[in-house]
């Protein structure tokens, strides 16, 4: 029996629920912490994060309108088709990160933990948030959250999927829709994450995953006008300042990059920072002596 050749995978951008290479037909090398060579992904140029906002314009409405519990239910389906895959992704994480086999185990069983607890915050969100607000005069005072909108996410570099599910699914359990840029230089796992999400309930354009190199795709994003949000998690000093000045021009919210241990439980602050609060005023009827009536 003659020896079968390998099939090597190749890696595809996740825009708008396909999986197109880059417009540019550019790749990069994609090596593990021996320099060892793993495959070549693509290199995203600004055409493609372009493309990528669109997609998540398009799918906006549909997921923002989404029932709290639904997206709850399909942030839960993308946890099961994780643990499906768990040993391909305990590969792709050894590899990128540098990690013994059982460290990168530990690292995808906290990634899927991490899906299903932001999965049983969809609906609960809205109760700590919002609420009725006490107001002198015959009114109900009403504070709702509400996504923000499309929100830009520079992933962490160093923690390549944990990391990236942590700074991805707050802001889709939200109801808001993400372009993500994947890790510089282990942007694998995101690119097989793009692959589980389109497997899953998720809808395409809900989260869009490029690779590239992170400053050359963040900036049109931080200066795009048709994106509300920016998360800079995986932005080192310089380029986070530069970032910030850029979304500026649009009031963008920013997220400013911070220490974080992925490992640690979070708390809400990654879904509040993308929620807007809209307060409604309603007349509960006329208040006389006798009480209010309606």
């Amino acid at each position: 029996m003659s020896d079968r050749l390998s099939v090597f995978k190749t890696y595809k951008l996740y825009v708008g629920g396909k999986f197109p290479r880059s417009e540019s037909g550019r790749v990069y090398e994609v090596t593990d912490s021996k320099n060892n060579w793993l495959a070549n992904a693509p290199l995203s140029s600004r055409k493609d994060a372009r493309d990528a906002v669109v997609a998540a314009r398009k799918a906006f409405g549909g997921w923002s309108g989404a029932t709290a519990y639904n997206r709850g239910q399909v942030l839960y389906r993308v946890a099961e088709m994780l643990e499906g895959r768990r040993e391909q992704f305990t590969r792709e994480v050894a590899d990128a990160e540098g990690l013994s086999k059982s460290k990168a185990a530990a690292v995808v069983d906290a990634t899927v933990d991490r899906w299903v607890w932001y999965a049983g915050w969809t609906d609960k969100i809205a109760q700590v948030t919002g609420g009725a607000n006490p107001v002198a005069g015959p009114y109900f005072n009403l504070s709702s959250p509400e996504p923000t909108g499309v929100v830009a996410v520079v992933a962490p570099q160093e923690s390549s999927f944990l990391g990236l599910v942590s700074v991805v699914a707050p802001v889709i359990a939200t109801g808001n829709t993400a372009v993500v840029i994947a890790s510089d230089k282990a942007p694998l796992p995101a690119l097989s994450l793009g692959e589980v999400l389109a497997t899953s309930d998720v809808p395409g354009g809900v989260v869009n995953v490029l690779s590239g190199r992170t400053a050359e795709l963040a900036a049109p994003l931080a200066a795009h006008q048709d994106v509300n949000a920016i998360d800079l998690a995986g932005a080192d000093e310089a380029l986070a300042k530069e970032l910030e000045i850029a979304a500026a021009d649009n009031l963008k919210r920013v997220l400013r990059p911070q220490p974080v241990d992925y490992f640690e439980t979070p708390g809400i602050e990654r879904m509040t920072a993308f929620l807007e609060t809209k307060t409604v005023w309603h007349p509960t009827g006329s208040l006389g002596a006798g009480g209010s009536s309606y």
